[in-house]
């Protein structure tokens, strides 16, 4: 597989080489070290909101297409469980439901909601039964406000990915945040991954790409900030003190007319902070030259919304996705390896490089 290096001096880097987005074998590489190994979004807390409930998901469809299930038992415990019988392979649940336990519909095996096993028909005679090994798989779980991540095989603590953004906005109301289906969408894009976050990486495109967003947004003032080492924040800045943010005195930023914060997490996340709400943007790859966006809404003042920087949204996202799907045309060309960064415009892009290289490399 190829080595990837990316000069840590921005002005001497070149961009990450084109087959990253073109070659099937790195695809196929990426899903174990990139996002087997990363925290992945699974929604809010309200997908198991009594006790007794378990949700069944697949943990990025049709890429990792790992079985998982979130539980609420009578204690009011979470938990992120593998959802795939112990004995012989089959799926625990099926639908989402509430129930005192998890029973396998195949040949009756029992667990708990925390994963513990229960009981097994016709199993007397087997020896060292049960073991440890037959409790339904428990995965990593972490809460921030209502929100819920996990990850298959962590290898850094979620603190590394997480707690720029917790800080930063960590003023806000985020429990009274609350999700509206009717405002959230799903986007396929016929581009590769990576290219999408790189798009979302760099305000550069801006005046060239989004008119509208322009047009509220004060492009001199547009600032990346590096959070090391694994995420990264856009801020904009509006050219009127309209349609901001009222920053209490202890934020950092108090003073500007901030619109919006656009956090990167490594490697597929975005959260999009408006006056409004919250946008959660979570790109899923479904093959080499594909992807899925998924928008998860979460609003907190109604009377904001379809306001400054967080208006318009689906039109900015037509606006990206008929870019990168350009991109992914273009990089499949014989004659383009790779390009160089913009020092004051690139940042984020050369950091999100930075950091595929590290992951892929090991």
């Amino acid at each position: 597989m190829p080595c990837y290096f990316i000069d840590p001096d921005i002005a001497k880097a070149k961009t990450i080489n084109a087959d990253f987005y073109t070659s099937a074998a790195v695809f196929e590489e990426c899903k174990e070290k990139l996002f087997a190994t990363s925290w992945q979004f699974i929604g809010s807390e309200e997908l198991v909101s009594e006790n007794g409930s378990a949700y069944p998901f697949i943990l990025l469809e049709n890429y990792i297409n790992e079985p998982l299930l979130l539980t609420r038992d009578k204690k009011n415990e979470l938990s992120i469980l593998s959802n795939v019988c112990t004995h012989r392979g089959n799926l625990v649940v099926d639908k989402v439901c509430k129930t005192n336990s998890l029973k396998c519909s195949y040949h009756g095996r029992m667990f708990g909601l925390d994963g513990k096993f229960i009981s097994m028909p016709e199993f007397k005679e087997v020896e060292d039964f049960p073991a440890a090994s037959d409790d339904l798989h428990r995965l990593n779980l972490f809460k921030w406000s209502k929100w819920l991540f996990t990850a298959i095989d962590p290898q850094y603590p979620y603190e590394l990915f997480f707690r720029d953004m917790m800080e930063r906005v960590g003023w806000m109301p985020l429990d009274d945040f609350e999700f509206e289906p009717a405002l959230s969408r799903v986007f396929k894009v016929k581009a590769n991954w990576a290219l999408y976050c790189e798009n979302y990486l760099e305000g550069f495109h801006i005046p060239f790409v989004h008119a509208g967003l322009n047009a509220v947004i004060d492009f001199g003032e547009y600032a990346t900030e590096l959070f090391f080492p694994y995420s990264s924040l856009q801020i904009g800045i509006a050219k009127t003190d309209e349609d901001c943010f009222d920053l209490p005195v202890s934020s950092p930023d108090y003073g500007k007319n901030i619109a919006a914060y656009y956090f990167w997490v490594f490697p597929n996340m975005m959260f999009n902070f408006y006056p409004w709400g919250l946008s959660v943007n979570v790109v899923e790859p479904l093959s080499v030259g594909e992807c899925k966006v998924c928008f998860y809404t979460y609003v907190w003042d109604e009377s904001k919304l379809n306001k400054g920087a967080g208006a318009g949204l689906d039109k900015v996202e037509q606006e990206d996705e008929e870019i990168v799907e350009n991109v992914q045309r273009g990089v499949r060309s014989r004659f383009y390896k790779n390009g160089r960064y913009s020092v004051t415009r690139e940042q984020g892009t050369h950091h999100f490089h930075r950091i595929l290289a590290e992951f892929m490399n090991k």
